[in-house]
């Protein structure tokens, strides 16, 4: 394993309280400040342009198939399609029936077309949180519960094996999934346990050679996995609380999200998005593929 002080490059300046759920697809990097509501997307050579302003929170989106400029979103207490004028049409809030006030959290799009998103309480209650999956025809499945804070759905390639980290309980889990029903095959298995220090895994995302890169909130790190579980690398960042990892699908760098919320002196990269040279690529973000 080697640990490395990269050359990070601010793309977009601090200021952030807690920007999360970076992807690219199409061309674009899109992310979102999770606690204003707000989407934002990135293009190369140009600024942030803010796509949507939200009255609740913003835990991630993924596209919709041949749906242009609308997406699936985990925001407030459920999920929801977020059009292109801000207007979201729920298709369930299912943590508005839990006895804790709580949101949703991280999310992301599988290969088959499935939506995955895990929720928190507010005040990170322990066993509180759960992993949710929104199938094509808008169903939203509870998949599991006694998470505390659910973060960074990420999936290989072929759609087989989720990895998913509880940030709080410093654990990465991994599930086999079904690719035909989506349901769990196997697992939860722990595949990481930090220890005390290590930092808390956050947002996460699969490269093209199948490892596992993780956000390591606390630590100004992101680690990269072998999938048999094998610490490869571990990259500085000069931000202490990175909150997700992108890898650029045709070009060898890493985006990273970061946040100001709990640092007692921010710099210009605490809240910034930054960008680092990897070894490796990644692969476009996956839409919900939304069946009637």
């Amino acid at each position: 394993m080697t640990s490395t002080a990269v050359p990070a490059a601010v793309v977009v300046d601090g200021g952030y309280e807690l920007a999360e759920g970076g992807r690219w697809f199409e061309g674009r990097y899109v992310y979102v400040e999770i606690l204003s509501g707000r989407l934002f997307e990135l293009r190369d050579g140009t600024g942030p342009v803010q796509l949507a302003g939200l009255a609740v929170p913003l835990g991630a989106v993924a596209p919709v198939s041949d749906r242009p400029d609308t997406w699936i979103a985990a925001a407030g207490t459920g999920i929801a399609l977020l059009s292109a004028d801000g207007t979201l049409e729920w298709l369930d809030r299912p943590e508005d029936r839990t006895p804790l006030p709580s949101r949703m959290n991280d999310g992301v799009a599988d290969p088959a077309g499935r939506f995955w998103a895990g929720s928190m309480a507010y005040d990170a209650t322990p066993g509180a949180g759960s992993l949710y999956r929104t199938d094509p025809d808008g169903t939203v499945v509870r998949v599991l519960d006694g998470l505390t804070i659910a973060n960074g759905p990420a999936f290989t390639a072929d759609g087989t094996t989720m990895y998913l980290a509880d940030t709080a309980a410093g654990t990465i889990l991994r599930c086999r999934i079904d690719p035909l029903s989506g349901d769990l095959s196997a697992g939860p298995e722990t595949f990481a346990q930090l220890r005390e220090g290590e930092g808390n895994p956050d947002g996460m995302a699969v490269d093209d050679e199948g490892c596992l890169w993780v956000a390591m909130w606390g630590a100004g790190a992101v680690r990269r996995y072998h999938p048999d579980g094998r610490l490869l690398q571990t990259l500085t960042v000069p931000a202490p609380h990175p909150t997700s990892v992108c890898l650029h699908p045709s070009d060898n760098r890493l985006f990273i999200t970061t946040a100001r919320h709990g640092v007692k002196n921010p710099t210009a990269a605490s809240g910034a998005v930054l960008s680092v040279p990897v070894p490796v690529r990644g692969t476009a973000a996956c839409s919900w593929r939304v069946r009637h």
